[in-house]
């Protein structure tokens, strides 16, 4: 019965347009007063929710990404990849996608991804002569790029969801192979509707513009390899990483390009702090609501239903993508990764599926849900910036869709493709 009340007055309050915060936490009171506890207990899963020292990493890097948008950052991407990918067959496609892949090294946000490099691509593209459905929809897929790669803080909230107890180096470095196959596989289906469109093809502006371009560029970049390769040696911590991102790109905009202003900064500051307070809000309602779970043993109860129907690892792990697949549709991925961590995980370690291996797995999986109707962010901010409807993008986003759930399926069914890195530089 007290299950019934918990996911009922969710589901009830979440259809009728409450924020998810507001959902998570009433449907948490509902419960604990079922089971007549004290609601003392919910205020304090909440502030232990939120009082993690590793969540640190979350607002510094959506700082830094802010700072490296407003700075100038992501147009001396462009540039550069325009100048690498921008003659294959619709080039402005390519560009996108390659610009994404950039920098979704350095912003670790899909959100906000897709409002930045979507707000560069798309107006650009349509004056092309692009269709508008498909410069919103290689966008929007492509911001999905950032979920994947090294410093995605969904990536933290997992570990931290997890009991923190998967190392975030290793899931930086699991999400990388990932992250270049889906790149690989969305420059591939762009190209193919493209060429069906008649896209235009521009000229190759020759190695030396693009060794220009990359010079430019590589201030911004370095940041890449000095998160990751600092992260992955141990000389500094996620959270610390952070933080050294932040300052590194101050240091870039103010010194290198000159391009922060003041309003900018003020700007940067502002909106990192307002992504931040709604983040930590959800993760603390979402931490109340995952310990009822394991109060009223979901998980248990969720194994023994799938071991009814199955006992294969395969047919588990197809069962989860599609649980996952659907619920992804609904909610937001930071809520999603906090509610289903706690149940799917020990589900997938009692059938022998590597936690990491399967954190890829989830955070690929609800990446496509988070482009995906009734509450898909990324596609609601890329139509946003295309000024269309997202019935107008859902009508010729198919193509795009079968890529990423082709590259879910090798994800999910080829381990190495997630764990040959980490166990690689464990090997080292």
């Amino acid at each position: 019965m007290t299950l019934w009340i918990l996911f009922g007055s969710f589901t009830l309050l979440m259809f009728i347009g409450v924020p998810i915060a507001f959902c998570l936490g009433i449907a948490s009171f509902a419960a604990i007063l079922a089971i007549g506890r004290p609601p003392l207990v919910i205020f304090q899963q909440i502030n232990s929710g939120m009082s993690i020292f590793t969540l640190l990493a979350v607002p510094f890097f959506i700082f830094a990404g802010d700072l490296m948008v407003r700075g100038g950052i992501a147009q001396r991407i462009v540039d550069f990849a325009g100048s690498l990918v921008g003659h294959l067959r619709g080039g402005l496609g390519q560009v996108n996608i390659a610009t994404a892949t950039l920098f979704g090294g350095i912003s670790g946000s899909a959100v906000a991804e897709a409002a930045a490099v979507g707000g560069l691509m798309i107006p650009q593209m349509k004056a092309r002569g692009y269709g508008a459905d498909y410069a919103v929809n290689v966008t929007s897929m492509a911001a999905l790029i950032a979920l994947l790669l090294p410093p995605s803080h969904n990536m933290i909230i997992y570990s931290i969801s997890a009991g923190g107890k998967i190392s975030i180096a290793d899931l930086f470095t699991a999400g990388i192979l990932p992250g270049l196959l889906f790149a690989a596989a969305l420059m591939v289906t762009a190209y193919f509707v493209a060429r069906k469109r008649g896209y235009p093809v521009d000229a190759f502006p020759g190695f030396r513009a693009v060794l220009r371009y990359g010079a430019v560029a590589v201030p911004g970049l370095l940041l890449i390899a000095i998160i990751f390769g600092g992260v992955r040696s141990g000389i500094f911590t996620a959270t610390e990483s952070s933080c050294i991102a932040v300052v590194y790109a101050l240091l870039v905009t103010l010194l290198v390009y000159r391009t922060m202003s003041w309003r900018a900064f003020v700007h940067a500051t502002l909106g990192a702090v307002r992504t931040t307070s709604m983040i930590l809000i959800i993760i603390g309602t979402a931490a109340a609501f995952s310990w009822l779970m394991a109060y009223l043993q979901v998980p248990a109860q969720l194994i023994g239903v799938l071991n009814a129907i199955s006992q294969d690892p395969l047919t588990i792990l197809l069962l989860l993508n599609v649980l996952m697949l659907l619920l992804g549709t609904f909610m937001d991925m930071g809520p999603m990764i906090i509610i289903t961590t706690p149940i799917f995980l020990p589900v997938a370690q009692a059938y022998g599926i590597d936690p990491v291996h399967f954190g890829v797995i989830m955070i690929l999986n609800l990446g496509i849900g988070l482009n995906t109707p009734p509450v898909g962010a990324v596609q609601f901010v890329a139509c946003a910036v295309g000024k269309i409807t997202v019935w107008q993008a859902m009508r010729s986003i198919g193509p795009f869709y079968l890529a990423g759930v082709i590259v879910l399926g090798l994800v999910t069914y080829i381990p190495a493709i997630s764990l040959w890195l980490p166990n690689l530089f464990k090997g080292g």
